[in-house]
């Protein structure tokens, strides 16, 4: 029988990316915007945090199971910023495009030996609102922070990503790749693991 989890986001393509990693499991992820699901207050002070209290409101407002992702961009030199706030980092609103920007404002005198950073993404599930133990999932993604932009694959700080491993950015690899290297492929993959436990 085939079971439904409730995904915390309209992004079709974190459903399809999502789906994909399920396959085999009968389970079937739907957005929680198939469900009407207001978007919850990510009030956390840590991608933990934040992505429990999406899952959480997606499992109470449709009474299924629910999961959700935090993730971000953290740079050393910044201490850990933009962090939990990366994708409102230049402001709610502003777009990659002005996020980008900040950062390499922020980082305009940073010499290349200290412009350390890493993505990181955490993915919680819980079977139901009430949940007490959700299953957490944790991925990182080590690389420097380029001086200006490279690429037109992915979104976000892709661009200004440097994958040390590859010698491109994280904008020129491929999907397939990116998918094997990521902090979301590699949360993604520890989640399956612990789901195919439980399940």
């Amino acid at each position: 029988m085939t079971r439904t989890i409730v995904l915390a986001t309209g992004n079709a393509g974190k459903v399809r990316e999502f789906s994909g990693l399920l396959e085999g499991l009968n389970l079937q992820v739907r957005p929680q915007s198939d469900y009407a699901v207001p978007e919850a207050d990510e009030t956390g002070l840590s991608f933990i945090e934040n992505a429990i209290l999406k899952a959480r409101n997606a499992a109470l407002h449709t009474g299924l199971p629910a999961m959700a992702d935090d993730s971000g961009l953290e740079v050393d030199a910044l201490q850990g910023a933009p962090g939990i706030h990366s994708a409102r980092y230049a402001g709610p609103g502003r777009g990659d495009a002005a996020n980008n920007d900040k950062l390499l404002a922020a980082l305009r005198d940073t010499p290349w030996a200290q412009r350390s950073a890493r993505f990181s993404c955490v993915i919680a599930y819980l079977r139901h609102a009430e949940d007490p133990t959700p299953l957490i999932a944790q991925g990182s993604w080590e690389g420097i922070i380029l001086t200006e932009a490279r690429g037109d694959q992915g979104f976000g700080y892709d661009p200004l990503f440097w994958v040390p491993s590859h010698e491109c950015s994280s904008a020129e690899l491929d999907p397939v790749t990116k998918n094997a290297l990521s902090h979301r492929g590699q949360a993604m993959r520890a989640l399956l693991a612990q789901l195919q436990q439980r399940h």
